[in-house]
């Protein structure tokens, strides 16, 4: 019977994580799996991190090994990718031509790198991440004393050229925009951000675009729109990523800057549903705009919600944006969305780190990004930042700025 039947595409942290809840939550009926790498379910966030500094880059972190895959009877087709869906006969084709019958179906399919076309020769050998495959292929180029460029001045390149300073390398970032980080972070925090990164070596060349990169004297010479020449061994590109629609798309299904969901992650086939960087949603927090997010904490916390929705219930997806990364010994952290037009406040506390608040034109707060050392406090404040930003509530800024307003006596006020 195909009711019986569910069918997820994709085995990164999203498609995992519902398989994992599907089983959690009782569903006892067939559950496969389909990825399209040889390796077992895996977390991602450490091959831009910690691993890239790493003498030997270990297998990556299992988010589900496969004697635990046994336990929950979940069937897993490794590296067979999925190629093509027959909705009238609700058929997953797979690369080796098996066929999957499903009664409902969970598109998990991810994102790719955003290719980085610029003319002469060296194009199609600059370096991406986003996989395993991918992290070793970087890794092995950053030896002590070589020098890698990197193209991008979002969370990905910047964490790449911290992971090859602490490898010896000599690193160079280019960024076109005006700034590093432009897109829901802070200018203070990315000034600070950069700041660390310029004590550790890395030099910078922001506002400026990329005129040609080619190859010379066994490496690579990009010349930038200003006449500057940057000379380097490895050349990673981190500009973006595109989300995953190929195979939605070619079904049929409606796509609005990445596949298109309802509020349930249901797409326009209502027994295909949608998670993670592959998708675009109504967010309920933010009067329903549609938004499509690449975040660890994103492809979670909508693996767990789906699986709900696939087993019936009908409430909306509502969790708040959340996104993090590593820089050296400090961590950022951005609960929430934010806006060019909103009020920024300040909470500084002292060596523990910095809190911004972000408020609407109506006063609400809708975004907290902070930062601070990895080892400190930080992390606990931002957590009651997050709580109280979940709310939206409005608050007065001096309040907001005051360290001495305890956040969590500030949360207690607001209404559940």
């Amino acid at each position: 019977m195909l009711e019986k039947k569910i069918v997820i595409v994709g085995a990164g942290e999203a498609g995992t994580r519902a398989a994992i809840e599907l089983r959690e939550q009782g569903w006892e009926g067939e559950l496969t799996l389909v990825g399209d790498e040889p390796l077992h379910p895996y977390e991602r966030p450490p091959l831009s991190k910690q691993q890239l500094s790493e003498e030997e880059l270990p297998l990556p972190a299992t988010i589900l090994n496969a004697e635990r895959m046994k336990e929950l009877a979940i069937d897993f087709a490794a590296g067979d990718a999925a190629v093509r869906i027959n909705r009238e006969h609700k058929r997953v084709v797979l690369a080796s031509g098996k066929e999957l019958a499903y009664g409902k179906l969970l598109l998990a399919t991810g994102s790719n790198p955003r290719m980085l076309a610029v003319p002469g020769d060296a194009s199609g050998e600059m370096l991406y991440l986003r996989k395993h495959a991918d992290a070793i292929a970087i890794r092995d180029c950053l030896r002590p004393g070589s020098r890698l460029a990197v193209i991008g001045g979002g969370f990905i390149g910047l964490e790449v050229a911290a992971g090859a300073i602490r490898r010896g390398c000599e690193a160079t970032l280019i960024e076109v925009g005006p700034r590093i980080l432009m897109r829901g972070v802070p200018e203070p925090i990315a000034a600070a951000v950069e700041a660390r990164h310029r004590e550790a070596g890395v030099r910078f060349h922001v506002g400026v675009g990329i005129a040609s990169a080619n190859r010379a004297d066994g490496g690579y010479a990009i010349e930038l729109a200003d006449g500057t020449t940057v000379r380097a061994d490895v050349i990673v590109a981190g500009i973006g990523a595109i989300p995953e629609t190929a195979l939605a798309e070619a079904s049929g299904l409606a796509i609005e800057n990445g596949i298109r969901v309802n509020e349930r992650l249901q797409t326009s086939d209502p027994d295909i549903y949608a998670i993670g960087d592959c998708c675009s949603f109504p967010h309920p927090l933010f009067g329903g705009r549609r938004i499509r997010l690449e975040s660890w904490r994103n492809a979670q916390d909508q693996g767990t919600h789906v699986a709900t929705g696939l087993l019936g219930a009908s409430e909306p997806y509502r969790s708040l944006p959340w996104f993090w990364s590593d820089q050296y010994e400090l961590t950022l952290q951005v609960a929430g969305l934010s806006d060019p037009s909103d009020r920024i406040v300040l909470r500084d506390l002292g060596e523990t780190g910095r809190i911004y608040f972000h408020l609407a034109g109506d006063g609400r707060l809708v975004c907290a990004s902070g930062i601070g050392p990895s080892d400190g406090a930080i992390a606990r404040e931002m957590k009651l930042a997050e709580r109280l930003t979940e709310r939206q509530p409005v608050i007065p800024a001096e309040e907001l700025a005051d360290p001495s307003r305890k956040l969590k006596d500030l949360l207690r006020a607001q209404p559940v």
